[in-house]
């Protein structure tokens, strides 16, 4: 896959799309699970690695789904969602939020959060929010959220960087 970019100059360069992802890949993320309740109250959730804080007054935080997603139009029309940071030893959970199933949620205890949204447990943190808005994006959307209620017991997080995913220690120098 080969895509056009535009250089400081305004010149375009192409550049392949496959070794793109793999520099992207170089920036180590977290990794959450996002849940809602879409319409009719199926539960839905996918797991991503593109959500960040936007603002803290008012309290506001987005993640990013592609427009392939099966369960864009769930999440899209659902005035709740929720921010699921997995621990370290979640990696099983990202794994089954991460593949097409037809009940992601078979056999995994949750707690309803605002609007009924599901609730992760050993979660480092949730962010129960309520959906302020979608921008288009490109290939994906960016779901804003108004953080309604939010916990964080705390621990070491699962991340993912250059494809695999990893556990983070401390800098031996701090």
């Amino acid at each position: 896959m080969r895509s056009t970019a535009v250089t400081g100059t305004g010149r375009p360069v192409s550049f392949n799309g496959r070794d793109f992802r793999r520099a992207l890949g170089q920036y180590t993320t977290g990794v959450a699970v996002v849940t809602a309740r879409a319409a009719g109250g199926r539960r839905v959730g996918m797991t991503v690695n593109s959500f960040t804080s936007v603002s803290l007054d008012p309290p506001m935080v987005l993640w990013c789904p592609g427009k392939d997603a099966p369960s864009l139009p769930d999440f899209a029309g659902a005035p709740y969602f929720a921010i699921n940071v997995l621990a370290a030893g979640q990696h099983p959970l990202s794994r089954r939020f991460a593949t097409p199933a037809e009940d992601k949620f078979g056999g995994v205890p949750t707690a309803d959060g605002i609007g009924g949204v599901p609730l992760l447990p050993g979660a480092v943190a949730r962010f129960e929010c309520r959906t302020a808005r979608c921008i288009d994006a490109g290939d994906h959307v960016i779901m804003l959220g108004e953080v309604v209620r939010y916990d964080a017991p705390g621990g070491a997080p699962l991340v993912y960087h250059s494809g695999r995913y990893h556990v983070v220690s401390g800098h031996p120098e701090l």
